[in-house]
């Protein structure tokens, strides 16, 4: 039985945004310190990480759960660098995001009760924190430099976009960094 590896999210693809978290990016990478970052086309917040599920599942999660999610159009904005699981010992940097958090923990909590509705557990997580992971810091070279960084872009306003589409998206993994394909998208209203 083929299974897939899967997530809902929406895509952070606004020209001028995308262009703004990318000087980010570079800020950080200029540092030294050794990490992946995520690629431009790769930019996005999770609403839910579901993992590999079969490909009925899949077919059922995109008829019984995304069909009926109904959301009016938000602005979300970007603002301020992070990281986890603390700014002194950053394993994951993120960008968090301002405006439009509270419509992205609404289209949270109504896919958690649809998928609850397919048998599938609700995420082990405290509370929905949305976010942009940019990067994730494979060693510590030159880690204070990055830690200066992150508390100097703390509060950065980097910019907004309106939010048109939930993606249930497919995440292949190579070796490269993975490869997102949508296979379907909800448009809000």
């Amino acid at each position: 039985m083929e299974k897939l590896r899967v997530f809902i999210a929406v895509d952070i693809d606004d020209p001028f945004l995308v262009s703004m978290v990318d000087r980010i990016k570079d800020t950080i990478a200029s540092t030294g310190v050794p990490m992946k970052l995520v690629e431009s086309y790769n930019y996005h917040i999770t609403l839910r990480f579901i993992g590999e599920i079969p490909s009925f599942l899949v077919e059922e999660l995109q008829n019984e759960v995304l069909q009926k999610i109904k959301f009016d159009l938000f602005r979300l904005s970007l603002k301020g660098l992070g990281a986890f699981p603390t700014i002194s010992r950053p394993r994951v940097i993120w960008i968090g995001v301002s405006e439009g958090s509270k419509y992205l923990k609404k289209l949270k909590n109504d896919i958690e009760k649809g998928l609850r509705k397919l048998g599938i557990p609700p995420e082990k997580e405290k509370e929905f924190s949305p976010h942009l992971t940019i990067a994730r810091i494979k060693g510590t070279r030159n880690l204070g430099s990055l830690i200066k960084i992150l508390n100097e872009y703390k509060d950065q306003e980097l910019g907004s976009m309106e939010v048109k589409y939930i993606r249930l998206k497919k995440s292949i993994l190579t070796r490269s960094g993975p490869i997102y394909e949508t296979l379907m998208e909800v448009m809000g209203s």
